[in-house]
């Protein structure tokens, strides 16, 4: 077989090989994504012309994300937010549309002392698109009733307050379970190392009367 047949094998091979490698890890990224972002992996695809740009663009939200100084609330915040939402749901019996405004507004606050910018209702929904995407149809909604909210009934309004108080109580309880788990596991680490500390000394006391009673004994006989 011919030097530059071999070399022309090679390099298409070569080739293949390379544009297989590059489907699959396409194939790969689109299923995280689509995993990680639910439905809106396919509002965002539906939205774009074009699936690969949609997929950069799900992928430059991750990237954004990463960023940001996302964290959870302690529970003495989250138990003074949840008293303000309590708050603004008794004045929807008599507001209604100030009751929606008032919820926007502290669902906005909430986001902000996680960590997330808030300069525009765009930024925010793609902002919590990466770890809030289960609930961001509601705060879309929610949204869109609020905005109209003069000139929305009675029965657009409340559901509204459903729609919000679903994302508000999603981003209020995110990440209370890993503080949990971080301060069980640090009770856990200093219970432990209060036991060894422990245990260290009866080692130590043991060891002690251990060499005191090897040692051989001496009894004062009166000098004799």
């Amino acid at each position: 077989m011919p030097t530059w047949l071999i070399v022309v094998i090679v390099v298409v091979a070569i080739a293949v090989l390379g544009a297989v490698i590059w489907l699959v890890s396409q194939e790969m990224q689109r299923k995280r994504l689509q995993q990680r972002f639910g439905p809106e992996y396919d509002r965002t695809v539906e939205e774009s012309d074009n699936p690969r740009a949609a997929q950069r663009e799900l992928a430059e939200r991750e990237r954004r994300h990463k960023e940001l100084d996302i964290r959870p609330l302690s529970a003495s915040a989250r138990e003074r937010y949840a008293t303000e939402w309590a708050g603004v749901q008794e004045k929807f019996v008599d507001h209604p549309a100030t009751a929606v405004s008032e919820a926007d507004r502290l669902l906005v606050a909430l986001m902000a002392e996680r960590g997330y910018p808030t300069e525009g209702y765009e930024q925010q929904v793609a902002d919590l698109s990466v770890r809030h995407a289960k609930t961001l149809e509601h705060y879309r909604a929610a949204h869109t009733t609020q905005q109209k909210r003069d000139g929305a009934s009675t029965e657009d309004l409340r559901d509204a307050m459903v729609r919000y108080r679903t994302v508000f109580e999603d981003l209020l309880t995110d990440g209370a379970d890993d503080e949990h788990r971080d301060h069980h596991d640090r009770d856990h680490h200093d219970r432990r190392n209060g036991h060894d500390h422990a245990d260290r000394r009866d080692d130590d006391t043991a060891q002690h009367e251990h060499q005191a009673s090897a040692q051989p004994r001496t009894e004062w006989n009166g000098g004799r």
